[in-house]
């Protein structure tokens, strides 16, 4: 809605736009996941390689607690704000927790990302040689990738799971990592407030953020790692209630529903013009002018050849005029991404 008003000039009301097109209805769709999937995940046999992979990995965090992160190596993921939180928090609490990031690559052939990679790998440098000793490292870092199965392994094995970009529309990752907890052992979630999950999850079942403070973030991933067993298992059987009675299934169903909502026919014989097919004949006068035009055309002899001429003319007058809008609002979106397609 805020690019329709600051490219377009278009307001909405009660999440509709009305252009001299018609309307358009926007809607959100928070999307689910499927807990059942999680758990059949965590039931699976990873291959020899896989299950090496984790086993050395957990066997850096064996009677220690830490915390972990999954995320794409990207700027608004916010990972490092993320370390600063733990250089933060490690010089109030030496040794008290490490961090497991996992960050494959995004968009490596982009400047901006590969120096987005070197800030962030400098900042774990500086953080495990002002924090860590011989037989510790503070913060380990995987810069490659994980099958769902693994993942949900180190989900379950994490005493903190820290997901906190910047800004995200989601972020699954937070919702995978509650279905993967173990009932009897849970740990805790430290989500940012400008996650879409964070509508999902509220301040009573994750501990909120705002990811642009490390200092917010360290505080969360200490009370986390600290917070007795009752409150952890309150938090999380909300949580989980929740992503149980709304699954991706639902998700599916209900978008698929709305969508269905806005469905439009338009007569194939009154409407010859591939490429506005989508329009609205009750919400769109532009269309019924065009569409009266080509009944009259349609309902002339053909021998009167004068009077066909010119209705002929009517028609294209209306179709001109119908597509008008279109042709603009194309002008302007091309405007808009054709920058980014070059580059």
């Amino acid at each position: 809605m805020a690019c329709l008003r600051t490219h377009f000039g278009l307001e909405s009301k009660d999440g509709i736009v009305t252009t001299e097109r018609g309307q358009t209805r926007l809607q959100k769709f928070p999307i689910g996941i499927d807990p059942k999937q999680i758990a059949e995940y965590l039931a699976a046999d990873l291959s020899p390689a896989e299950q090496e992979k984790i086993s050395s990995l957990l066997q850096n965090f064996e009677g220690a607690k830490f915390a972990i992160g999954v995320d794409r190596l990207d700027y608004t993921k916010g990972i490092d704000k993320r370390v600063e939180a733990f250089n933060q928090l490690l010089t109030t609490e030496p040794h008290s927790i490490s961090l497991l990031q996992i960050a494959p690559s995004s968009r490596a052939e982009v400047e901006e990302y590969q120096k987005y990679k070197d800030d962030v790998e400098n900042a774990i440098n500086h953080v495990n040689n002002e924090h860590g000793t011989d037989e510790w490292r503070p913060i380990h870092y995987k810069n490659d990738s994980f099958s769902q199965a693994a993942l949900a392994r180190l989900y379950r094995a994490a005493h903190v799971g820290g997901v906190t970009p910047l800004r995200d529309g989601m972020n699954l990752v937070a919702k995978e990592y509650v279905a993967a907890q173990n009932p009897k052992d849970l740990s805790v979630l430290v989500l940012s407030k400008f996650a879409g999950a964070a509508e999902d999850f509220n301040e009573d079942e994750a501990l909120l953020v705002d990811p642009n403070h490390p200092e917010e973030i360290a505080a969360a991933i200490s009370k986390a790692a600290n917070m007795p067993l009752e409150e952890r298992v309150r938090r999380w059987r909300s949580m989980m209630g929740k992503l149980e009675s709304y699954t991706i299934h639902d998700w599916s169903a209900d978008y698929v529903r709305e969508l269905d909502k806005s469905r439009v026919t338009v007569p194939a014989d009154q409407f010859h013009h591939l490429g506005l097919g989508w329009t609205n004949e009750a919400q769109m006068p532009l269309y019924q002018n065009y569409a009266e035009a080509l009944t009259a055309y349609n309902e002339i002899d053909p021998a009167d050849a004068t009077l066909k001429e010119a209705a002929y003319l009517d028609v294209k007058s209306a179709f001109e005029a119908l597509a008008a809008p279109l042709k603009h609002t194309q002008d302007r979106l091309w405007d808009l991404t054709a920058p980014s397609l070059a580059r």
